[in-house]
Order: C-alpha cells, then sequence, then structure tokens
C-alpha cells in the first residue's frame, strides 16, 4: 500500500516538474496548502483519489497516468468485466476499483469503493475537492458526513453532494460497505 502511494508520489513530482510549477504554485492552482502537497508529494501520507482527479483535469493529464502510470487508450468506450477494474488500496479503511481506467479524456471518475468497518469511536477523515460526488450503495450500512451534517445509507440509496464542502465516510455496524462513487 504505501508502495503505491510512494509510486503516485513520485510521478505527481514528476507532472509538476514537467510543467514548470513550484510546490506553492501548484498548491494555490489546486487550492491547498503547499504543505498539504509537499507532503503528498513525500509519499509519505495518502493521496485523496478525489485530488489525484482535480489535478488530473487542472493540467489535462489522465487520471490512469498519475495512478498507475500508465496511459489509457479508448477513447470511443471501454469496457470494465466484472471484477476486473483496476485497484487502489488507499488505506487499511479503503481501497478503490477504478472502473473506467482504459478510457481517455475522462470529464467523470467511476470508482467502486470499499470501506472496511474501523473502531466505532474513530473520527470520519474529511476530505475537499472541486466538483460533485454521488455515491450509490451496492451493500452495507455507511455513515457519510457532509459539512458538519451526519447521513446513514443503505443499499440501494444514494446521495449527490458538493465536493466543495467536508465529507467523510465510514462502515457501521460492523459490516464493510461497497459502493459505486463517481466523482466529477
Amino acid at each position: 500500500m504505501m508502495d503505491h502511494i510512494k509510486q503516485v508520489a513520485k510521478r505527481l513530482r514528476g507532472l509538476r516538474d514537467a510543467i514548470d510549477l513550484t510546490v506553492e504554485e501548484m498548491a494555490v492552482q489546486c487550492g491547498i496548502g503547499p504543505e498539504t502537497l509537499a507532503l503528498y508529494e513525500s509519499g509519505t501520507s495518502d493521496i485523496p483519489v478525489s485530488f489525484l482527479h482535480q489535478l488530473a483535469t487542472t493540467y489535462g493529464v489522465e487520471l490512469t497516468a498519475l495512478l498507475f502510470g500508465e496511459e489509457p487508450k479508448m477513447h470511443s468506450y471501454y469496457i470494465t468485466r466484472a471484477g476486473r477494474g483496476v485497484k487502489v488500496e488507499r488505506t487499511k479503511a479503503y481501497s478503490y476499483q477504478d472502473i473506467a481506467a482504459g478510457f481517455q479524456h475522462r470529464i467523470m471518475a467511476p470508482f467502486i469503493v470499499t470501506v472496511e468497518p474501523t473502531e466505532s469511536d474513530s473520527q470520519i477523515t474529511l476530505n475537499t475537492h472541486l466538483g460533485q460526488e454521488f455515491n450509490y450503495i451496492l451493500e452495507g450500512e455507511l455513515e457519510i458526513s457532509i459539512a458538519g451534517k451526519v447521513n446513514v445509507l443503505y443499499p440501494g440509496d444514494s446521495i449527490m453532494f458538493d465536493a466543495r464542502r467536508p465529507h467523510g465516510l465510514r462502515a457501521m455496524g460492523g459490516k464493510r460497505v461497497r459502493l459505486i462513487a463517481i466523482i466529477s
């Protein structure tokens, strides 16, 4: 897991170097603090997929190239067969399966997200990014916090929200949650 984060961090630094920006300049353009960007580039901290999506959109690169070091090839359509999406394990609690990794010039990024249960008293890690996010619950009970408002979603429920608002997820009932997340 940490090895993957280090590889993504290396590609992030490489992108910044290739477009000849300082940490401060890129941070301002991405709406984060320079210390946060430096932490992401160090490879010692998890890099949110939503941030990478925003970065890819801002600089006209493919999200797949940042995540996996490979350029997508398809531009007309792309099929992902069941269970075959490209997987990213961010932390022990979260894993993402990119279900459109081979499609070029995406304006949205669809994932199957697995959220593992944690200690019931643990804090929800909040995230913000540009754009909107849509979540559809496939299995389990999901607690989602958006701008301080907490909701519980069940299989078949969905939510769409302004992703600039602080938001985070937690599995409920001691069972894992699987959901489809689409980030734009």
